[in-house]
């Protein structure tokens, strides 16, 4: 079951699971402490209060499983700043036999729900805000996709709650805010899409700013508990009640009007569109959960947001245009997002980003804004691509299908003395909540105790790093608690309006692990038990993953930064402090199983499309990095290193090595690389399929037709729930889109090789370098050769600085 559910009830995964004392010892180890988080990741065993949580008056931290209790004193103490704490008059009658919730031991992770405890008396009384969508659509497109789009809208608005409330904003060459609450005839109001618009302008044209405000005499209430009526229901409706109006609307609206001249692109204002949308949301609902749900079919080529000319003859910026700062549009237009951005962390609201286009649509610049607010994005090639379409569905969907889509979030975060907080990676926003706990070393969104989550789900998933603020062993003596202790507060308004709480608090253990004591027996060296026991606690998942985070937050923020260097030098430092070997014998060296998977997954990461932006456009790049950074530490492994199972006759389905070797022709194999998932067959089987032994009755007793189907069936469970729904190609072995699973193996076998492949296998045609599977030496220089030249096991000396050395090509 631990294998099936590896976060646990906790939703927290961490790099190492023994922490090491001292700082310079934990700089030593190479992969930073750092904890992933599911913040609201639903459990069964996760139970739910409906009283206020009890909180330390010193650090704030909220009473938990390991707090210790004076039950004759009725005193509880804090076990992050050690405070004495008396019990309310509520908790009177606690005992050793009578404990509350939150102190059983099996209960580290609690949630509590604040909005029961609003009105004590009549807890169902109490208003609950319900979630708000305003549909942002493109309508430069042609006919065709245009009307996939709209499809997709009606059906995402018939399965929105009754009560949720509903607004829209189309776009072209300028932007219209579709006025739903009068029904009498289409009521549109207009700005110009070549202008920017700030959010006063916004509220004074829509007729919402104090001095502008309109009589909403004659429109329809049925505005839910909880909104005051600001002239929101002229702009958004409960969905059943503008259902009709809203279907009606689209029925009528056509592909924008204005001429595209030959050889041009269209107008298209999409960061004006955005604007409008977020100050319409700002006069109406701040501070409210909502969320702007963008459907755009192409570039921003009209006002803020432009990525690229309206001149065809010149391509949409490139990974080498970026580099050599030669995308006259990139910087002003993240500059835009990045206000924009702002705006709506300041009023709660989420950006959403469906993006379907052959083209670049602008996600490189739109991902500041889409991920500081913790929106979704998808990216796919048409609406009328099933990636889209059944994404969009899933938003929108309830049931085991929904996706939990909750709305402001904030997340807080108490550490042990001499812990610090460095930062988050992920979708949220810092809010600049000094405190002792944070680190002068800023990674991602930090110089904080305290983030900002306007939008969140079930899956979305944080990765918080630490620093040790002690450099001196000697501050630790032997009487000080064994134990670290880590708590993580997430409170969010859930789909149904109410407000919870939840409250995580996990321990792990500190080690003395002293570098300098290895032991040398004849020559050969071998780990300390202290350092041992800091290896038994690595997990090996959670560090691939954090590393692929760090690497990509690098490869945006750093300039000049070489990412396959800087984590070849850092596989070095890792395979050097944690490798058995012999003195001058090179083949001795071995790694423990705790991590001697690691150097595999950083050779598929260098290989990843998260590290290797050649073919990628920057569009895709951003798209892979967003998903990335929010995926749990299961999905975001699978991004990179790649899942290989293979079907035969002979043998139940197994996994396979993700290499070439692993092609044969009577298999089937069945690859998940999470963004698509590879259904290929071998030469012969394919060949067997093509000439319709499925069908005959003779091959029934071989069970062919169901052995065909049995990868099929395995991909559709992984496409239903995943989210954004993966691409599935099915394809043959020589066919051209074996490519999709080709890119995704190791190339032990090339053109160029000089060993023979086995027969029925395939040979993939790189100069790439590949990583041997056959012995530790072989596969820790494989893993590590780059542009540093060949990397070569050399003399290993006793202080374990150096054990690779580096040879000239």
């Amino acid at each position: 079951m631990a294998n099936l559910d590896p976060e646990g009830v906790d939703g927290v995964r961490m790099t190492w699971n023994v922490w090491p004392r001292t700082k310079l010892e934990a700089s030593k180890c190479v992969v930073p402490l750092a904890a992933s988080i599911a913040p609201i990741r639903p459990h069964p065993d996760i139970p739910t209060l409906t009283y206020a949580p009890l909180r330390c008056r010193t650090c704030s931290a909220v009473l938990n499983a390991y707090s210790q209790v004076d039950f004759a004193a009725k005193i509880w103490i804090c076990p992050f700043c050690y405070q004495r704490n008396h019990f309310p008059q509520h908790y009177a009658v606690i005992s050793e036999t009578n404990l509350p919730c939150e102190l059983y031991p099996q209960h580290t992770t609690v949630q509590y729900s604040l909005q029961a405890n609003a009105n004590s008396n009549n807890p169902s009384s109490a208003p609950q805000l319900q979630p708000v969508f305003v549909f942002v659509l493109d309508t430069c497109m042609i006919e065709e996709e245009l009307g996939f789009a709209k499809s997709a809208m009606k059906q995402a608005i018939g399965l929105l709650p009754e009560h949720a409330l509903v607004g829209f904003v189309s776009f072209g060459t300028q932007a219209q805010v579709h006025e739903l609450g009068f029904t009498e005839m289409t009521k549109v109001y207009v700005f110009k899409g070549s202008k920017e618009v700030s959010k006063e302008h916004v509220l004074e044209q829509l007729g919402l700013s104090a001095s502008g405000r309109r009589s909403t005499a004659g429109y329809p209430k049925g505005l839910p508990n909880g909104y005051t009526d600001t002239g929101v229901n002229r702009f958004l409706l409960p969905a059943s009640d503008c259902e009709y109006t809203l279907n009606s609307l689209l029925d009528e609206l056509q592909p924008d009007q204005w001429p595209v001249q030959a050889g041009r692109r269209a107008s298209r204002c999409t960061g004006v569109a955005l604007s409008v949308a977020a100050g319409l949301l700002g006069a109406c609902l701040a501070g409210t959960g909502a969320r702007i749900i963008a459907l755009v079919g192409g570039p921003c080529t009209e006002g803020p947001g432009t990525i690229v000319s309206k001149d065809l003859s010149e391509p949409v910026r490139s990974h080498k245009d970026l580099d050599k700062d030669a995308a006259p549009y990139f910087k002003k237009t993240v500059k835009f997002y990045d206000s924009l951005a702002k705006q709506l962390v300041s009023q709660g609201h989420v950006l959403d980003l469906f993006a379907s286009a052959l083209d670049q649509v602008g996600v490189a610049e739109m991902k500041v804004a889409i991920e500081r607010t913790g929106g979704l994005i998808v990216l796919a090639e048409s609406f009328g691509h099933s990636v889209f379409k059944d994404s969009f569905k899933r938003v929108f969907e309830d049931g085991e299908q929904s996706l939990g889509l909750c709305f402001n979030g904030m997340l807080e975060v108490n550490c042990s003395k001499d812990i610090k907080v460095q930062g988050i990676i992920g979708p949220c926003t810092s809010l600049e909540k000094k405190g002792t706990n944070v680190s002068d070393t800023v990674i991602g969104e930090g110089n904080t105790t305290t983030w900002k989550m306007c939008g969140l789900d079930k899956s979305t998933c944080l990765t918080v790093l630490f620093d040790l603020s002690s450099t001196d062993q000697s501050n630790f003596p032997g009487t000080v608690n064994p134990q670290l202790y880590l708590q993580f507060l997430t409170g969010y308004q859930d789909p149904e309006g109410k407000t919870m709480l939840r409250v995580t608090t996990v321990t792990r253990r500190w080690v003395d692990s002293a570098w300098s004591s290895v032991v040398s027996i004849d020559s050969l060296f071998l780990l300390s038990q202290d350092l041992l026991e800091l290896i038994q606690g690595f997990d090996q998942e959670t560090a691939a993953v954090v590393m692929a985070r760090i690497t990509s937050l690098k490869m945006e923020t750093e300039e000049e930064f070489d990412a396959t260097r800087w984590l070849d030098r850092n596989l070095i430092r890792f395979c050097a402090k944690f490798g058995d070997y012999r003195k001058d014998d090179p083949p001795s060296f071995s790694l423990n199983p705790c991590v001697s998977l690691f150097p595999q997954f950083v050779f598929n990461l260098r290989r990843s499309q998260f590290v290797q932006v050649f073919n990628n456009s920057p569009d895709e790049t951003a798209y892979f990095r967003i998903i990335l950074n929010r995926e749990n530490v299961t999905n975001a492994a699978v991004m990179v290193q790649p899942s290989l199972i293979s079907y035969a006759f002979s043998s139940p389905p197994q996994p396979a090595l993700l290499d070439v070797a692993s092609i044969s022709a009577d298999c089937i194999l069945l690859l998940d690389s999470y963004f698509s998932i590879v259904v290929f067959h071998g030469i012969t089987i394919a060949q067997w399929r093509n000439m319709g032994y499925q069908n005959l009755p003779e091959h029934q007793a071989c069970a062919f037709a169901l052995f065909l189907e049995a990868p099929q069936v395995d991909a559709q469970i992984i496409i239903r729930e995943r989210f954004p729904v993966p691409r599935l190609v099915v394809c043959d072995q020589h066919g051209s889109q074996a490519r999709f699973l080709l890119a995704k193996l190791n190339p032990s076998a090339t053109y160029n090789s000089t060993t023979d492949t086995a027969p029925g296998s395939d040979i993939i045609f790189t100069d790439d370098l590949g990583m041997y599977l056959l012995s530790w030496p072989d596969m820790v220089m494989d893993a590590t050769k780059s542009c540093l030249g060949w990397l070569q096991i050399g003399k290993m000396r006793p202080t374990g600085q150096h054990f690779l050395t580096e040879a000239k090509r």
